[in-house]
Order: structure tokens, then sequence, then C-alpha cells
């Protein structure tokens, strides 16, 4: 363990305003290499752990002068937008430290023709795929395959680009509502046609420096709006940490065949990386994993979990990774868990409504062991807390079993209530049936 007495203290800026971020704040504000923490934007939630900086808009030009004003020595870029911009390139050449990779490298993200490309390059194992520009080309590479169809709009689309139905029509009319009628506009002008991957999710995030790599607990999201995995795509309705799928075996293979292929082909690329790596995979039966997508940021619900085992302070790590130095770095693995319950605005991934007063957060946040990390919330004009976005918040459990955690978390959500509030129920019952069965 590093000797933190003699720590020297930083001034870190957390650029974001989501769930995401106010996990990223909530840790930092318990290192001992962090001084004042700023947020820009920020929500409510995050103005109890944070100053909050006004940003008309997340590029240089804004962020920049509020480096300058506040003596930020290192900014920690949450959202993939402007990781794809270049933002983190803009910040470097001003001298700034900053966790997030370029432009260079966050196109693993920002292009999932890129991504592919690559993934096909390093021979990373990923779903056979079509690039499509045209619904002439679309019809003829969704008519070649058998469900479950997958249709990707190229570019980010904030969590709303990707559809799988089990229906021909339905993907043709995803692909035709990317095409021609322009649903998701520039992100969605190219799209990628998949072959459907089975098995069970898993999320692998990597820290890295460039040169060196250290694991996160694996996460499992829950993509589906409705239980049982039914319903539309969302950005995410809950997670949790770690996975008993993901035993010594199977993180061995994602090593081997995922891992380490990615990093030596962003060094033999010349692509400098650093920041966090999210690879999002798919076991199948025969427990070979497979890259559904990568992203170049924490995700949202996972580091929510991920983020409150991390037995490390986040700070030294952030700055080690910064400065090239990670290897130096160590931590233990958790021996807890931790579960997420996201409360979304009644409508989401569709159309809703804002402006639902919340009630049941002071209760709520007594709770033992309990967090809640605000998404989308703004303060009404009476200064009470409201809704503002589509995920609301992130209620987190955390215990010493999945139980555990996930009993914390539900008992926080019903002290919770705003208007139409809607959330999952089943939460981590995967992990609990395989525990289940797993032989003593």
């Amino acid at each position: 363990m590093t000797d933190t007495s003699m720590a020297e203290k930083r001034n870190f800026l957390v650029l974001g305003s989501g769930a995401r971020e106010h996990a990223l704040v909530r840790s930092l504000s318990l290192s001992a290499f962090a001084d004042t923490l700023y947020c820009a934007p920020g929500n409510p939630g995050i103005g109890g752990q944070a100053r909050l900086l006004p940003l008309p808009a997340m590029t240089a030009e804004y962020v920049l002068p509020l480096v300058r004003k506040h003596s930020i020595h290192m900014a920690v870029i949450g959202p993939e937008a402007p990781l794809a911009a270049g933002l983190a390139d803009d910040l470097r050449k001003e001298g700034v430290a900053v966790f997030g990779p370029g432009k260079a490298g966050a196109a693993l993200e920002g292009s999932k023709a890129f991504a592919k490309k690559f993934m096909e390059r390093q021979g990373i194992p990923t779903a056979l795929w079509d690039l499509c520009t045209t619904m002439e080309e679309a019809e003829e590479a969704l008519e070649k395959r058998t469900p479950p169809y997958v249709v990707k709009a190229d570019g980010l689309a904030a969590g709303k680009g990707v559809f799988v139905t089990s229906s021909l029509e339905e993907a043709k009319e995803a692909a035709e509502n990317l095409l021609v009628r322009d649903l998701l506009g520039e992100a969605g002008r190219r799209i990628l046609v998949e072959d459907g991957l089975e098995g069970e999710e898993l999320t692998i995030l990597a820290l890295t420096d460039g040169k060196t790599y250290r694991l996160l607990p694996p996460s499992q999201d829950h993509k589906r709006v409705f239980d049982g995995d039914r319903g539309p795509n969302t950005g995410g309705m809950g997670a949790y940490s770690p996975v008993p799928l993901a035993d010594p075996a199977l993180m061995e293979k994602i090593r081997k065949t995922i891992l380490e292929p990615t990093f030596e082909g962003l060094r033999r690329e010349n692509i400098p990386y650093c920041g966090v790596l999210y690879a999002g995979l798919m076991v199948d039966e025969g427990g070979t994993p497979r890259v559904i997508e990568y992203n170049v940021r924490f995700g949202d619900p996972e580091a929510q979990v991920v983020l409150p085992l991390l037995e490390g302070d986040l700070g030294e790590i952030l700055l080690a990774c910064a400065g090239g130095r990670l290897e130096e770095i160590e931590w233990k693995e958790t021996s807890r868990w931790a579960a997420d319950v996201v409360l979304a605005s009644g409508g989401y991934p569709g159309p809703f409504e804002k402006g639902k007063i919340v009630s049941g957060l002071e209760e709520a946040e007594r709770g033992e062991n309990f967090l809640l990390f605000h998404g989308g919330t703004a303060l009404s004009p009476e200064g009470k807390i409201c809704t503002a976005g589509g995920r609301v918040f992130s209620a987190v459990g955390v215990g010493g079993t999945l139980e555990e955690a996930l009993e914390r978390a539900y008992a926080g959500v019903s002290l919770i209530s705003f208007d139409s509030m809607h959330y999952r129920r089943d939460i981590g019952q995967k992990a609990l049936i395989r525990q289940r069965r797993k032989p003593s």
C-alpha cells in the first residue's frame, strides 16, 4: 500500500452531470490526494460533495478558463462525446493532466465501424457485421441473417443507437428510421448490421496509462427497460458487481483473447490511450467471450457499482494513469458486493415529462450502506429536487453478499417517490440463480 500521509493534494475537475460523475466525485472525495473537488456542470446531488461550475459546452474554449481560474491539476472527463471530439487532446496540449483518451483512442466508441475494423486487425472475437449506408444494403445484410437481428448506429447516440429484435420487419424499420428518417442525425447515417450473439452480458473496466492496465471488479448491466429483459434498450436500468459468471478461468480467457490484444493493438498502431477502457462482452454457454462493443469511459450504471467497491485510492490511481505510473499502484480485490437500481422517469427511453418533485431523499440517504447518485435532477423554482432526465437516480446498496446489497438498494428505493417513477424489480436475479445452482 502507498503511504498517503505525505500525499500532495491536487484540485480535481470532473466533467459531466450524471450519476457516473456523481460516483466519481464521491470516490474522489475519499481520496488522500484530492484537495478541492470541482464538477462542471454537475447536478444538485453532486453539489453536496464538489463545487459546481457552470459550463455552457464541454469544449476547451469553456473548460480551459475554469482550469486556470481554479488551479485545476487534473481533469476527469466523464461522457463520451467530448472524448470523441478530442477534448482530452486539447487539455493535454495546455499542460493539464487528463484522465480520458484522446480523439484517436476515443474512436473505439465514436465509430462502431472503426472499432470493428480494429478488432478484425487484432484478431479479437466479435460478431460478424456489415456496414450499410443505404436501405438496399441494410435489407441485404438483414435477410442473410437469422434472429435476433442487430442494427446499430455507427456514431454516438447516447445509449439509444442499438436495436435488437426477433422480427425482421422491426429490424428493417429500425434501419429505415436511421438511414431514411434520420432518427439520430449524423450518428445514424451509417449503420452496422450484425449477427446476434447469444449468451450472458458482462462488462469489464480496465484502467490504463497506455503501458499497464489494471482491472476493476466485473459488472453486469441491465439494458432493457422492463423486468425479464423485455422492452426497448436503454442507457442502463441497473447493475451489480462483482459477477459470479466471471470466475478466474473466464477472466484469464478474457485477458488473453480480448484485453491483451486490445492494448497491444493500440500500442502497435501508435494510438495513445490513458483512461478507462470498457469492454462490453457476450459470454456464450461454452464460456467463450466476444466483444459486443468498446466504450472509452466509465459505464453508467456500471461506475455506480464498481467505484464504491474499489479498495484503492481513486485520486492516486487517476494521477498515476496520467503520469504513466500505473505499474506502481496495486489494490486488493473487493470482498463486498454492490447493486444499483436505476429510478427512471415514466416513458423512458421514449418521451417523458420533467419537473416531477422528488420526496423521501433524506430518509433514504440515512440508510446503512446505501448510496444515492443523482443522474437527471434539478432544483425546482422552490428549491426542491425535481426530475430533469430519463434516468433520475442510481440507488446503490453495498453489502457482504449480493442478497444484502440488493436488499439495501431496494430498501432505499422504497422510500423515494416521484410521479410516474419506474424501475426494474429483478436486478441481479441472474446472478442469484447462478449462485444457487453452483455446487457447494
